[in-house]
């Protein structure tokens, strides 16, 4: 087998999966403000009842997000939403996001019931990258150390050496680098290629990608600044490298946040999931925020750059997965043990770091 095969093979199976998902979630149900206020009033109860939080990624609907807040949750990037499920209290989990998310809090913490509100909201690079195949081509390559992407199944992780998030995957490789190691990279070839660029690490790289923000295209991007000439462009990492060469700040979602409140534009064109937009506005409320344009009427994406799977969380599923316990993470307890090793190792390394920084190191 090549090192080409398995990539090839598993942007095979994320397009059919994608398929699957337009499919499914083609014609969502709208719902009105009374009936708005009717979920979360259930929904608040139900968390009440048994004792439950709820984290929601910066993509889910700004529904979704108002709640968790209201309700003494969480809204955040991945990296916060595997720490503060770990460190909270509560015995169970509602995440709002993909299922690589639930996973990730049910390996941090399998003593607790995590629930999703469906378990069929996945992720391309997830999907992209199956066990067999990437098993396959680590083998290949035992003289690098596996770096994997948080969007990764459990058993990618357990398989893989470190795992990080777009927020500290630059920190991460160029401390492995420093000492000397050769990184085998997955599965988000934009990402891994910006970190490679960044740090100059010897990097090969997995042939995945971000269905979402592989659209962004660097025409688009150009013909926004010509309409907004004073405004700063925001880009996540996972996108073709002649978009990211035209940002003016470059992260994960928290960071584009952070960007959006320290730069001195007015104006931003942005060029992630169309989710953070609800955080933005209200984080950021002085500001003015544009949707960075997709590929277009030819695009595999015409969601506007918004995740298909992300869409899938709504009040609905929230409260029936609630009422009936359904959406259930499990993960068994040896793959949760083999898979918190890499996990563990980015926290640690993300502790240290935060030390250091305030110098009580």
């Amino acid at each position: 087998m090549s090192a080409t095969d398995p990539m090839q093979l598993g942007h095979m199976a994320a397009e059919a999966e994608l398929v699957k998902a337009f499919l499914r979630n083609k014609a969502p149900v709208e719902l009105n403000d009374h009936e708005v206020a009717e979920y979360k009033a259930r929904i608040t109860a139900r968390l009440k009842e048994q004792d439950a939080v709820l984290v929601a990624h910066y993509y889910t609907s700004p529904h979704i997000q108002s709640l968790a807040e209201e309700t003494g949750g969480l809204v955040s990037d991945s990296l916060q939403m595997a720490r503060f499920g770990h460190d909270h209290a509560a015995t169970t989990l509602v995440v709002a996001g993909v299922r690589f998310m639930g996973e990730t809090a049910k390996i941090l913490t399998p003593t607790k019931r995590v629930l999703m509100p469906t378990l069929e909201a996945t992720c391309s690079l997830d999907v992209g990258c199956p066990v067999d195949l990437f098993s396959a081509f680590c083998d290949q390559h035992p003289d690098r150390t596996v770096v994997v992407y948080a969007n990764t199944s459990a058993a990618v992780k357990a398989r893989a050496d470190w795992v990080v998030t777009s927020s500290i995957a630059l920190e991460v490789v160029e401390y492995l680098s420093g000492r000397g190691e050769k990184i085998l990279w997955a599965p988000d070839k934009y990402l891994g290629s910006w970190v490679q660029r960044e740090t100059g690490a010897d990097m090969l790289l997995w042939d995945g990608s971000c269905i979402v923000h592989e659209e962004f295209k660097a025409q688009g991007i150009e013909d926004m600044k010509r309409v907004y000439p004073d405004a700063a462009v925001l880009v996540h990492p996972e996108s073709p490298q002649a978009v990211i060469e035209l940002a003016d700040a470059v992260g994960s979602t928290t960071q584009i946040i952070d960007a959006a409140r320290t730069l001195p534009n007015r104006q931003f064109v942005v060029a992630t999931d169309q989710g953070i937009f609800y955080q933005l506005k209200k984080q950021v409320p002085d500001k003015e925020f544009i949707i960075a344009p997709t590929a277009g009427e030819g695009a595999t994406c015409r969601s506007c750059s918004h995740c298909p799977w992300m869409a899938m969380n709504d009040l609905q599923s929230l409260l029936y997965c609630l009422e009936h316990g359904s959406g259930e993470i499990l993960v068994s307890p040896e793959l949760c043990q083999k898979a918190l090793l890499p996990l563990q190792r980015m926290l640690n390394f993300s502790k240290q770091r935060a030390l250091a920084v305030s110098g009580n190191a």
